[in-house]
C-alpha cells in the first residue's frame, strides 16, 4: 500500500522542540559525545551502482548500521546516548554544577550512577543499547521483553549485566508493564517511544539517531533525493527526516516512511491523520519493527516532514536481505537483518509499481540513499532466511562473490 501525505501540517516547520533536538547543534553534541565512546567509529556507507542500475537510477547508498558500537544496530546510537546524558544531568544536579561528557568515569559521577535504574521495553536492540549504556557508566539496567522477543536477542541484552522481565503479550504490553513497574520502583524509563507527558527522554534517544545522518552526509558524493526509512514506533525515521528536512530546506529529499504489512501504525495513523493504534495480528518476520501504537513525538516530525507511507510484505523483507547478501557484481555484499534491509524493499517496491514510482519522482538521476539498520543480530535466524552464515556474506568481495 502507499499513502502520499497529506497531512495538514505537512512540509510546515517543525515544532520548536523538535527543530532544537534535530537541529545540527544538537546532532554536533552528539557526535562530540560519540568521540568519548571507546568504540566509538563511523559506520560505513556502502555504494551500490550494480543495484542502481538495475533499478534505473543514479545512485543507491546504504548507510550500514549493522557495525555500530558492537550492538548491530542504529540503535545503539540512541538508548546509550540517552542514559549517559540522563547521568550528567543527575551528577549535576546533585554536584550544584554542569557536568560533561569528559567527566563521565570521575569519581563522583560514578558513584551518582551507582544509585540510579534504567528501565525499558524492547524488541530487541534498544534494549541492548541501554543496558550496554547503564554498563557503562556503572548503573543497572531492567529490561523488558515481550513473549516474541527470540532467546537470542534476549542473551545478548542480558550480557551486559541486565535484569531481563518476560511480559506476556506485544511489545506495546511491555511497554505499558515497564512504565508501570519503574513508576513504582522509581527507576528511570528509556523508551524509544513516546506518549502524552512522556516525551523528553524518546527525544533525547532520537537525537543520538542524528549522527548516522551527519555521518550520511559527509560520505555521500552527493545530497540524495530520496531516502527510503523503515519505521516501528517512528524514531528513526522521525530523526532521519526531521534533520534533513532542518538542514535541507526546501531542497530536501522526498522522504518515504516504510513499514511492515503487518505491523503498519504510521501507515495507519497517516492514513487516519491522527495517532492510531492498530491491532495485534500475525507477527512479522520484521521483528524489530513489529509495533502497533506509534510515537506521538515521532509522528508529530512525520507529519511535515514525511512525503510519503508505504508498506511492504513479509516477502519484500526476505527479497531485501537476499539481494545485499548476494549482490549484483560488483557491489560488495551488506549483512541486513530481518527489519534491515526494509528501506531498500520499499524502494524495489516503489520502482516496480509505475504509479508510485512517478508519484515519488524516482526517474534515472535520482539519488537513493537507505539505511540498513540492523545486522545479524540473530545470527540463526539470519542464516535460516538468507541460507548462509552472516560471516560468509561479510566475507563475499565486491564482485558479489565469495572472497
Amino acid at each position: 500500500m502507499f499513502l502520499k501525505n497529506t497531512h495538514a501540517d505537512y512540509r510546515t516547520a517543525l515544532d520548536p522542540r523538535d527543530a532544537e533536538t534535530l537541529g545540527l547543534e544538537a546532532a554536533t553534541e552528539v557526535e562530540r559525545h560519540l568521540s568519548f565512546r571507546d568504540n566509538h567509529a563511523e559506520t560505513p556507507l556502502v555504494a551500490l551502482p550494480g543495484l542502481a542500475q538495475r533499478h534505473g537510477v543514479a545512485a543507491i547508498h546504504v548507510k550500514d548500521e549493522g557495525h555500530r558500537l558492537g550492538l548491530g544496530s542504529f540503535k545503539a546510537l540512541g538508548g546509550a546516548y540517552a542514559v549517559i546524558r540522563l547521568v550528567l544531568e543527575k551528577a549535576g544536579e546533585r554536584l550544584g554544577r554542569t557536568v560533561d561528557i569528559a567527566a563521565l568515569r570521575a569519581p563522583e559521577v560514578a558513584a551518582v550512577a551507582r544509585t540510579m535504574t534504567f528501565a525499558c521495553a524492547t524488541d530487541g536492540n534498544h534494549g541492548r543499547s541501554v543496558a550496554q549504556g547503564a554498563e557503562l557508566v556503572g548503573a543497572r539496567a531492567a529490561i523488558f521483553v515481550h513473549a516474541g522477543v527470540s532467546a537470542e536477542r534476549v542473551a545478548a541484552i542480558a550480557r551486559f549485566g541486565a535484569e531481563m522481565i518476560r511480559v506476556d503479550g506485544t511489545y506495546d504490553d511491555s511497554v505499558r508493564e515497564a512504565a508501570r513497574v519503574a513508576e513504582e520502583k522509581g527507576w528511570t524509563i528509556v523508551s524509544d517511544t513516546s506518549w502524552p507527558g512522556y516525551e523528553r527522554i524518546p527525544g533525547l534517544v532520537m537525537q543520538g539517531y542524528t549522527a548516522l545522518v551527519r555521518e550520511a552526509l559527509r560520505a555521500l558524493p552527493a545530497p540524495p533525493t530520496h531516502v527510503f526509512v523503515q519505521s516501528g514506533v517512528g524514531g528513526i525515521a522521525a530523526a532521519v527526516a526531521g534533520h534533513l528536512a532542518l538542514e535541507s530546506g526546501a531542497a530536501r529529499p522526498v522522504f518515504t516512511v516504510v513499514d511492515p504489512a503487518r505491523a503498519a501504525c504510521l501507515f495507519e495513523t497517516a492514513r487516519a491523520g491522527h495517532p492510531v493504534t492498530i491491532a495485534h495480528g500475525e507477527p512479522t518476520v520484521m521483528a524489530m519493527l513489529e509495533c502497533y501504537t506509534p510515537s506521538l513525538v515521532a509522528w508529530r516530525i512525520l507529519s511535515r516532514a514525511a512525503d510519503a507511507f508505504m508498506t511492504v510484505d513479509e516477502e519484500d523483507a526476505i527479497a531485501a536481505m537476499k539481494q545485499l547478501a548476494n549482490p549484483i557484481a560488483g557491489d560488495p555484499a551488506v549483512v541486513a537483518g530481518e527489519s534491515g534491509g526494509v528501506g531498500l524493499a520499499g524502494l524495489m517496491r516503489a520502482i516496480a509499481d509505475p504509479a508510485v514510482k512517478a508519484d515519488l519522482g524516482i526517474d534515472g538521476h535520482s539519488r537513493i540513499l537507505l539505511i540498513n539498520t540492523e545486522g545479524a543480530t540473530d545470527p540463526g535466524k539470519y542464516e535460516e532466511i538468507v541460507g548462509l552464515s552472516p560471516a560468509l556474506v561479510a566475507a563475499r568481495n565486491g564482485k558479489g562473490e565469495p572472497a
